[in-house]
């Protein structure tokens, strides 16, 4: 979870102490500081999960 995007991620890698998230299920790619990101708790992993699923059926995402 990074809490200054307020958003949902998987940790893709690092680099240069920056991290490297996008978002579940794929997409683009964000960075963000390691401070500023914490696990997602079960209820934000759905919530992100149900957010990309409902984008993907209006076409909105590949």
């Amino acid at each position: 979870m990074d809490l200054v995007q307020d958003r949902v991620g998987e940790f893709r890698g690092e680099e240069s102490g920056i991290w490297f998230l996008r978002p579940m299920g794929g997409g683009t790619e964000w960075t963000a500081d390691p401070a500023d990101v914490r696990p997602a708790d079960p209820e934000q992993r759905i919530r992100a999960k149900t957010a990309r699923a409902n984008a993907r059926s209006r076409g909105e995402v590949l």
